[in-house]
């Protein structure tokens, strides 16, 4: 087979145009640029930048000893700085924000937002630290801004980053013009660096430039016109000269199997190594890899590919996963299989435990994506809902909605369709053919495969396969039943989650979905039929015909257009008791508890003055509260040291109960205070608002009743 040419002849190894000289300079000596530094809002933006809220939260008796930890360094965390500068008295932030020296690489535009809607020109010089730093990510805190030193970071950018583009184009098309006079000095001045920045960015400013010019006289103006008169065709960005790809110290090449080609034999070495030079780049870049990688896909087996991927993340592995690695989750992303999800799942999970193995585990959630079987969709919805870590649990979730919002469905429609169904028979069973022998798997209440034989008898474990039996049959027959008992139990506990989540928060599906995804799906099946179910007011169950049978096993039928849910047990009210005892007759075990939850009510008064003091002062495992993450609790932002000092529940719109802990969680490291102190439970309209009066009044009673249950498990121990 001939080999595709990108694999033997890479875009990389062909010679570059030549770049053009650069233009005659036009230089007119002695300009300065105006010494004014300016803020200029849109009309309505002070007032949007208003709305972001600042980072923490410190009460009128706080604000002196906050201070003190500002100024002596144990403030330390950079966006809890950021907003103590924001909300503190003013006579304690000016001085701390004129010496605030941040160094900061990651997005920090949120942050100084507050900051520079409060002090305005104040802030420039923070805010310009920040966004040299950090040029597409914070450069946009300067928009508002204009100033000479301003106008030349932001021509700099436009003439030298290709990823600050959108924003230093964003600033010249908003100040436009006034900008003119801060860039002329450079534009014809001597220093190469300011001058090839300024004339750029003066050939992309709309209207009379050369009038704008004019303030540094009639010379000036005419050098103006003479340089927008010898304008080039194009106003892109200058690139900096392509560098081929290179490959790791740590990858010996020659020890990874090589690919097999189709019509037999393998991949060239030479083919391999450009393989893994392309695997490097990035599919639209200024070298487009993707030729190269499209070839070795059309001319290799599969399974091969898929292998030489995985040893690459092994080899990977051996060398302790060092930092500029991303090509090797390219391969598996490009390459991997379901097999691949299976055996990467696990490490995802436990990388962000691994001291700087959050980035690394993200990478591994765009794999899943990139893959985006079932079963790989599956195993990123489960990290989203269970991921004991905060911050790859919200990557998951974030991309999910990415997938879902494509699709044009909800994140809980999408996650109905994730729901794999092995393979099972319309009955929600599979058959395990031995050939001589067969065995049949159910699932009980938690979606544990169960097993019987041919007589309908009960085994603890599927044998291993005879002499007897079928030898073709029988091995394939019993590693299926060892990957569906791997499969469930990732799959199991996320589901059970996701219905009981779903009761407490009353999402509904209507009767198609109901239907297609619940009552038609030969995993689900299993759990729904141990479920009490309503249709408007009217309970029900499904029963082993896939009917829906009431109280009295009478069949309830409802029209098309209605809408199920979950009953909870506050809405079943007294007929809790006579649904248990229909499910205790038919020995039906409930996956999480409904009919035996407990219905908790406020107290006459309680709750009217914000708070919620019979669960305030006492004291409680961290583990517990850590707990309470599995429904719809959040950790709240960490502040100093990267500690969380309190957990939320956003109720309904404009309520929030929150619980101040003492002395908080320490982000990544939980154990080291294993006990805290409830110090308040208060009812706001966020995490940082003070209580406010008669908050749970209008409060669905089934959240009233869960919130009440999970501060009454707390309390419990």
């Amino acid at each position: 087979m001939d080999l595709p040419t990108p694999l033997l002849d890479p875009p990389w190894k062909r010679k570059p145009a030549a770049r053009p000289s650069d233009e005659e300079p036009i230089i007119v000596p002695g300009l300065t640029p105006p010494k004014d530094r300016l803020i200029v809002w849109r009309f309505g933006e002070r007032e949007r930048w208003a709305e972001v809220r600042a980072y923490g939260f410190w009460r009128s008796d706080e604000w002196e000893r906050a201070a003190e930890e500002f100024r002596d360094g144990r403030m330390g965390y950079e966006p809890t700085r950021a907003g103590f500068l924001a909300q503190a008295p003013d006579d304690l932030a000016r001085p701390l924000l004129a010496e605030w020296k941040p160094q900061v690489t990651w997005d920090f535009h949120h942050s100084l937002v507050p900051i520079v809607m409060r002090f305005e020109i104040r802030a420039l010089d923070v805010s310009f630290r920040l966004a040299k730093q950090n040029p597409a990510g914070t450069g946009p805190i300067l928009m508002p801004f204009l100033s000479a030193d301003v106008a030349r970071l932001m021509a700099d950018w436009l003439y030298r980053l290709k990823s600050a583009q959108k924003v230093a184009r964003t600033w010249f098309g908003r100040h436009g013009l006034a900008a003119v006079p801060y860039l002329v000095p450079d534009a014809l001045g001597k220093r190469v660096g300011p001058r090839r920045g300024a004339v750029k960015a003066l050939r992309i400013i709309e209207g009379d430039v050369v009038g704008a010019a004019r303030v540094h006289g009639d010379e000036a103006a005419e050098a103006v016109a003479r340089l927008l008169a010898d304008a080039p065709a194009t106003t892109a960005p200058v690139e900096p000269p392509i560098r081929p790809p290179s490959l790791p110290s740590w990858l010996d090449v020659e020890a990874l199997p090589r690919p097999v080609l189709r019509d037999g034999g393998e991949l060239p070495p030479e083919a391999v190594r450009n393989l893994l030079l392309a695997l490097t780049g990035s599919p639209g870049g200024r070298i487009d890899v993707t030729p190269v990688v499209d070839g070795a896909a059309e001319v290799c087996e599969p399974g091969s590919l898929t292998a030489f991927a995985w040893a690459l993340l092994e080899a990977w592995q051996a060398a302790r996963l060092p930092k500029g690695s991303r090509f090797v989750m390219s391969a598996l992303g490009r390459f991997g299989d379901d097999e691949t999800v299976r055996r990467l799942t696990p490490l995802i999970k436990e990388w962000p435990g691994q001291g700087a193995g959050h980035p690394r585990a993200v990478q591994g959630l765009d794999v899943l994506v990139e893959i985006g079987s079932d079963v790989a969709l599956t195993q990123l919805n489960g990290i989203a809902l269970k991921s004991r870590y905060k911050g790859l649990k919200g990557e998951a979730e974030r991309r999910l909605l990415q997938i879902a919002k494509r699709r044009g469905l909800t994140a809980e429609q999408l996650a109905d369709r994730l729901v794999p169904d092995f393979g099972l028979d319309a009955d929600g069973t599979l058959t395990l053919d031995y050939g001589p022998r067969r065995f049949a798997v159910g699932f009980d209440e938690q979606l544990k495969p169960s097993l019987t034989d041919e007589k309908g008898k009960p085994r603890k474990s599927l044998p291993k396969p005879g002499a007897k039996d079928a030898p073709e049959l029988a091995p394939a027959a019993y590693r299926r039943f060892a990957e569906l008992k791997k499969d469930a139990r990732s799959v199991a506990s996320g589901q059970v989650a996701r219905l009981e989540s779903a009761m407490v928060m009353g999402r509904t599906w209507t009767k198609a979905e109901f239907g297609q995804f619940i009552v038609g799906h030969p995993l689900m099946w299993h759990l729904a039929r141990r479920l009490v179910w309503l249709s408007g007011d009217r309970a029900f169950r499904l029963a082993e015909d896939r009917t829906f049978a009431g109280l009295d096993d009478d069949t309830v039928e409802f029209p098309d257009q209605a809408d199920v849910r979950i009953a909870h047990p506050v809405e079943l009210g007294d007929a809790v008791a006579a649904w248990s005892e229909v499910f205790a007759d038919y020995e039906i075990l409930q996956p999480f508890p409904q009919l035996g939850r407990p219905v908790h009510a406020l107290a006459d008064g309680e709750g009217e003055n914000g708070r919620l003091e019979r669960f305030e002062g006492l004291t409680v495992p961290t583990g517990q509260v850590l707990g309470l993450t599995r429904t719809a609790w959040r950790r709240g932002a960490p502040q100093d040291n990267g500690v969380e000092h309190w957990i939320s529940w956003h109720l309904a719109p404009g309520v929030t109960v929150v619980i101040d802990l003492n002395p908080g969680i320490v982000v990544g490291l939980v154990d080291l205070n294993p006990v805290q102190t409830i110090e308040r439970v208060r009812i706001g309209t966020g995490p940082y608002s003070e209580a406010i009066e008669n908050g749970l009044a209008d409060v669905d009673p089934i959240f009233v009743s869960e919130l009440l249950t999970d501060l009454t498990s707390l309390t419990a121990s």
